[in-house]
């Protein structure tokens, strides 16, 4: 079959999986998974090169998105709360996920790292989408929880990065131009931008393309992984499109219309029923012990902040999509993992960011009644909650 129809058969997924998000009110990410698991179960679809090649660009792209997202005032203000729960948040299910798959399922350290990190995340896109929706963007149990999924992101950028790092003479060279991007963008982009951008030529997209482009190569040749440095640029950055909303949104029109579905939607591809119809055992206990240990983590920080919504916070940092996704598909690609690991990995990933949302909304909303707002101001009304909802839920 030809690459040609093969794009044909993916967007004759994809625009269904986005039909199916607005219906249910989900991440499209977990709906352009699922379809693909379908369609390499139902037709034998299997991952071509395109797809490879721009879902490895789309899982940097997210990365960065992730970080230009980050309100940095929200950080500086709530410094001391958002790094205890953030770090609470990545630290309680990384050692006890680290523990079962090393010493229960016998995986090798490496693969045990992988998993830990991939179900230590918190999914900003399911987070913020479920915030917005109820109008608790302006209210302190919103902000802390928006501040904690910075900080446990930032710690999953960092161990990925870090932790499986193998040095040469190029991982200098990569180390030196990260920082030097991280350092030097935010002072020239802005400049090239007021002259060369808001056209139709979309300069600013293919400058920013140009830079994640370069990390990953850079990275590639060091034998390192360019999502650190890809999430703090992003989150150097996050003044720029703060200032700039038409900039933000054209960016997200191009990479969540075209770019990342092709990374979730080959995610999906490398696994099949069977693999997890014959790991239901590790794949419930890995979820289970995730959430158990994010609950006993998250929670006594969480109450000692704020008494009333503690659940309802713990509950969200219980969530994962976007980075456990990015993690356990670095593990695949590296050989690290095998597919049986990555598909038991990834439905763990898809099931917490369905389950504690639900769970949260269903049974913990109530006790937000009483919670006061920080922030002077009407709260969203319901037109623009759905719209926020809408575009939130496709993002990172």
């Amino acid at each position: 079959m030809s690459d040609l129809s093969l794009l044909l058969i993916t967007f004759a997924f994809l625009v269904p999986a986005s039909m199916l998000s607005v219906e249910a009110a989900l991440s499209v990410s977990i709906f352009e998974i699922a379809l693909g698991v379908l369609a390499r179960s139902a037709f034998g679809i299997q991952p071509f090169p395109f797809l490879k090649l721009v879902a490895a660009f789309a899982g940097i792209a997210l990365t960065f998105l992730a970080g230009a997202e980050v309100d940095t005032r929200l950080i500086r203000t709530r410094f001391k709360e958002s790094f205890l729960i953030g770090i609470a948040s990545f630290l309680a299910p990384f050692v006890a996920i680290m523990a079962y798959c090393y010493g229960f399922l016998n995986w090798s350290w490496e693969a045990s790292e992988i998993g830990a990190i991939a179900l230590s995340t918190t999914s900003l896109a399911v987070v913020y989408a479920v915030l917005v929706e109820t109008g608790l963007t302006r209210h302190v149990v919103g902000k802390l929880t928006m501040a904690g999924c910075f900080v446990t992101d930032f710690f999953v950028s960092l161990s990925l990065s870090t932790l499986f790092v193998r040095p040469n003479t190029w991982t200098l060279v990569f180390l030196v131009v990260s920082v030097s991007l991280i350092i030097g963008a935010p002072r020239m982009l802005p400049r090239l931008f007021r002259r060369y951008g808001n056209r139709v030529i979309e300069f600013e997209a293919k400058v920013l393309f140009l830079l994640l482009f370069l990390l990953m190569v850079l990275g590639e040749m060091g034998n390192s992984h360019a999502m650190l440095p890809a999430f703090v640029l992003g989150l150097m950055l996050a003044p720029l499109f703060e200032r700039n909303q038409n900039l933000q949104r054209r960016m997200r029109t191009i990479c969540f219309g075209f770019i990342t579905p092709f990374f979730f939607f080959g995610s999906g591809l490398r696994i099949s029923f069977g693999a997890i119809a014959a790991s239901g055992g590790p794949l419930l206990t890995l979820f289970a012990i995730k959430i158990v240990m994010k609950v006993a983590g998250v929670y006594p920080v969480a109450r000692r902040f704020c008494s009333q919504g503690a659940m309802f916070l713990t509950l969200l940092m219980s969530t994962g999509l976007t980075m456990g996704t990015l993690t356990a598909t670095h593990g695949l690609d590296k050989g690290i993992i095998s597919d049986v690991q990555f598909g038991v990995l990834l439905a763990a990933v898809i099931v917490s960011a369905i389950v504690p949302t639900v769970v949260a909304q269903r049974w913990f909303q109530s006790e937000l009644e009483l919670v006061e707002t920080e922030a002077a101001g009407p709260t969203a009304t319901r037109s623009e909650t759905v719209a926020g909802t809408a575009v939130l839920t496709d993002g990172v």
